[in-house]
């Protein structure tokens, strides 16, 4: 249960939810998507109060609130290819389709870092764990946000390769002029990347 929680993530800015696990930080960050709604209190997004589930809200609302979950394994359909999996949000948001979406779906793999002609083509399942979260920050990118909450991205990752994933999101970040929501319980990690700590 969340209780007297409040805070601001300011734009181009990683506002960092921490706490030992239980404490509500998953929780806080569904409600801000509008996975769970709350019995009190609101949303907002530049001042205008969200409707409490994502059902309710407008495309172009979910389309500037994305979200990069802790296990990409759960998080993606393992029968598409990643040229789906990038590819749905681009036909969905943006209305880009045929060549118009596998051109873009293609500069993605090339910002995240993984050459579309090795990748464009590959399920899931022949990846590796950091390979799949690179396609699921793709695939958040693909809406174009403004805000994307990132739910304990590296826990699942070894060191290395969750290193790397922090050095893409500081990247696309800057490149971007993205906002996170950075949820974890490492400290040395938070301190990497937040510009404001929240602690619960």
């Amino acid at each position: 249960v969340l209780r007297d929680v409040s805070f601001k993530v300011g734009r181009g800015q990683t506002t960092a939810l921490v706490g030992e696990s239980g404490s509500g930080k998953s929780t806080a960050a569904r409600v801000i998507a509008g996975l769970l709604q709350p019995t009190v209190g609101t949303v907002r997004y530049h001042g205008q109060a969200l409707a409490p589930s994502y059902r309710q809200r407008s495309r172009e609302q979910l389309r500037k609130l994305q979200m990069i979950y802790q296990l990409p394994d759960t998080a993606m359909n393992p029968r598409e290819p990643v040229r789906d999996i990038i590819g749905r949000p681009l036909e969905f948001y943006l209305g880009l389709k045929g060549e118009r979406r596998r051109q873009r779906m293609r500069e993605l793999l090339s910002l995240i870092e993984l050459e579309p002609d090795r990748f464009e083509d590959r399920l899931p399942s022949e990846l590796s764990g950091g390979q799949k979260q690179r396609i699921c920050i793709a695939r958040a990118l693909a809406a174009e946000p403004e805000l994307i909450i990132c739910d304990e991205v590296t826990s699942a990752l070894d060191q290395l390769v969750g290193e790397g994933i922090l050095k893409l999101l500081l990247r696309l970040q800057e490149q971007l002029r993205l906002s996170y929501v950075f949820i974890a319980h490492d400290l040395a990690i938070v301190r990497a990347i937040a510009d404001d700590v929240v602690v619960m």
